[in-house]
């Protein structure tokens, strides 16, 4: 009976955490992410890359204590494996899992080079074996734009009086959507035909914590005085870690699920105490594992894709069709405020997307740069940042973006305002505009006389560097189209202004 409610309390907790964590990166509200937001400085790597001592020795703790719990409780895309897992057995109730020898070679390999590129600072890169990386990625490129698709329709067929929907606008980047894709289907298909293969070939969380688990207090274990070797466990054991030949449990890939407690009917696994029941010890685990120093020498070799942007159509009072903006060619990429500096933000950034699916003014989007390849950067075709919004500094979880107050963003320079003369209309063209200086929330922008002597006749911007803290809102309000007259330059070291 026990180990009946040890798993369905399992899998009540990790619908919850799944359901949670998929919110997180769909909402177009940030409700998710105002209330439930600390989910994601709960995963394992984030927690590392931003030094959180509190939530890494609580991870650890909670293995040494339970086993990989992290793995079927917390980890989202370990949930989503399971997910489709279970599809699998009531689509096909017959096919069982089998045990299977572990891959330590391959695990200690993808480990390595996992280790070895967030040492030398390429996170981003790393990210690409990462789960909940992967995860976010999946939810905010494959997920979310038909959430936002649904959400819009919904919006458009409400009635006048209606705000509960409202129009949102997603943009996409089709190479982060191939990469999502391929991330899917890959790791969809081990689950389907492996259950856990994946977490215990690749998946670096999974055999650090695989490791940790082998000295666990709770533990699954066998009381070879009951079993019979029916093999009961071994096929429901989605890691395929129990050898019921041998009696024994691969405790590196066990990811505490509980479903080999209520396959066996002579109750010989129980999850309990190695310390209290000697008889039920594992035969393996005291023996060495002879493959665990085995190292691969390999390398990941990564596939550049041609960036290709969706265009939106819009119309001028529905009659005349305009010009889409588009991105100019900026020497030094505009980072999130709160991200310190490049360094910072290119070493610990993992391209979740979290920042990016929550930012409420549409500025963030996946470089398709291959020298930060889906980590986040600000562009101003359909918004501006706000100097009041903190948003993505809350919501990220690995220390690329520390949070900040509304009154600090006010006063970070993450960029400065550049005039091209020969695109704007006051000089060009003689005609009266000044929509940057109007709508500058810094007032860095002045509108000075082209001529000295006609004070009152046709002004261009003069920009104040000191004063401008990058937030766009000159590039993205100007009428010039396709490229503002007034653009954006990045600054690689933020200041304080």
């Amino acid at each position: 009976m026990l180990a009946k409610y040890l798993k369905t309390i399992r899998i009540l907790l990790a619908v919850v955490v799944f359901t949670a964590m998929a919110l997180l990166f769909l909402d177009v509200t940030g409700i998710a992410a105002t209330y439930w937001g600390f989910l994601a400085k709960w995963q394992f790597v984030p927690a590392i890359l931003s030094l959180n001592i509190i939530v890494i020795i609580g991870l650890v703790a909670a293995t040494l204590l339970f086993g990989r719990i992290y793995c079927s409780v917390l980890c989202p895309l370990g949930i989503m494996q399971d997910g489709i897992a279970c599809i699998r057995q009531i689509i096909r109730p017959r096919r069982r899992y089998s045990y299977s020898t572990p891959l330590t070679w391959l695990r200690i390999a993808m480990l390595v080079i996992f280790l070895s590129l967030i040492i030398l600072g390429m996170a981003s890169i790393a990210a690409f074996i990462e789960p909940y990386s992967e995860f976010g990625r999946i939810m905010s490129s494959i997920f979310k734009p038909l959430y936002v698709a649904a959400n819009n329709i919904i919006a458009a067929n409400e009635p006048a009086d209606s705000y509960m929907f409202y129009h949102v606008d997603y943009t996409v980047a089709i190479p982060v959507v191939i990469v999502a894709s391929i991330t899917l289907l890959t790791v969809g298909t081990l689950a389907w035909y492996g259950g856990r293969t994946y977490c215990n070939t690749i998946c670096p969380v999974g055999t650090i914590l695989g490791y940790l688990s082998r000295f666990s207090w709770m533990r699954p274990m066998i009381d070879h005085s009951k079993c019979i070797g029916c093999g009961a466990c071994s096929r429901k054991c989605k890691a395929s870690c129990i050898d019921a030949k041998k009696g024994e449990i691969d405790y590196t890939r066990c990811v505490a699920c509980m479903n080999c407690l209520d396959s066996c009917s002579k109750k010989a696994i129980v999850y309990a105490p190695r310390t209290l029941h000697p008889t039920h010890e594992n035969a393996a685990t005291s023996a060495p594992d002879s493959k665990r120093r085995d190292f691969l020498t390999a390398g990941l070799i990564l596939a550049g894709t041609v960036a290709i942007k969706a265009q939106e159509k819009s119309v001028d009072g529905g009659l005349a069709p305009i010009a889409d903006k588009l991105k100019p060619s900026r020497r030094v990429r505009i980072t999130p405020p709160g991200s310190i500096s490049h360094k910072n933000f290119t070493t610990r950034c993992t391209a979740c997307q979290l920042c990016i699916t929550n930012c409420p003014n549409g500025v963030l989007r996946p470089s398709t740069d291959m020298t930060h390849f889906m980590q986040p950067e600000i562009s101003y075709e359909h918004g501006y940042c706000r100097p009041e919004c903190n948003v993505c500094s809350n919501v990220c979880p690995a220390g690329a973006i520390i949070p900040i107050q509304k009154e600090e963003r006010t006063a970070i320079q993450t960029g400065h305002a550049v005039w091209l003369s020969d695109r704007c209309i006051a000089a060009t063209e003689g005609v009266h505009c000044g929509n940057c200086a109007r709508h500058c929330p810094a007032g860095a922008i002045a509108m000075i006389p082209v001529d000295a002597d006609a004070p009152n006749g046709v002004k261009i911007p003069a920009i104040d560097t000191e004063r401008c803290v990058g937030c766009g809102a000159c590039e993205n309000l100007c009428p010039v189209r396709p490229f503002s007259a007034i653009y954006v330059e990045g600054h690689e070291v933020h200041r304080n202004i």
